[in-house]
């Protein structure tokens, strides 16, 4: 589909494009051949393929849950900056 000058102009006025004179040839070249696809592909017969929203294969990137061995009181507090009878000790964050 070939479009004119005009017609190009007249959708960047209601796009609230602003054009230069310069460019509008070079507009209208390009939103030309983007309608001539889309054209072709108008064309191509789909009625045996399905609907689909995916086009590849949905895999997870996180691993399996696996159970392992439990982390002692011990190995959790042992690099806390403090601690105090095996638990985390912190900061009051309430003003008594």
């Amino acid at each position: 589909m070939k479009l004119t000058q005009a017609e190009v102009a007249h959708v960047a006025r209601l796009a609230r494009l602003r054009i230069e004179p310069e460019e509008l040839e070079r507009m209208r070249t390009q939103l030309s051949n983007i309608l001539d696809s889309i054209a072709a592909l108008q064309e191509v017969n789909v009625t045996e393929v399905p609907p689909t929203a995916q086009i590849t294969e949905l895999t997870t990137v996180l691993r399996d849950d696996a159970v392992t061995e439990r982390l002692s009181r011990e190995g959790a507090v042992a690099n806390a900056p403090a601690q105090r009878d095996g638990l985390f000790k912190v900061r009051a964050v309430f003003d008594e």
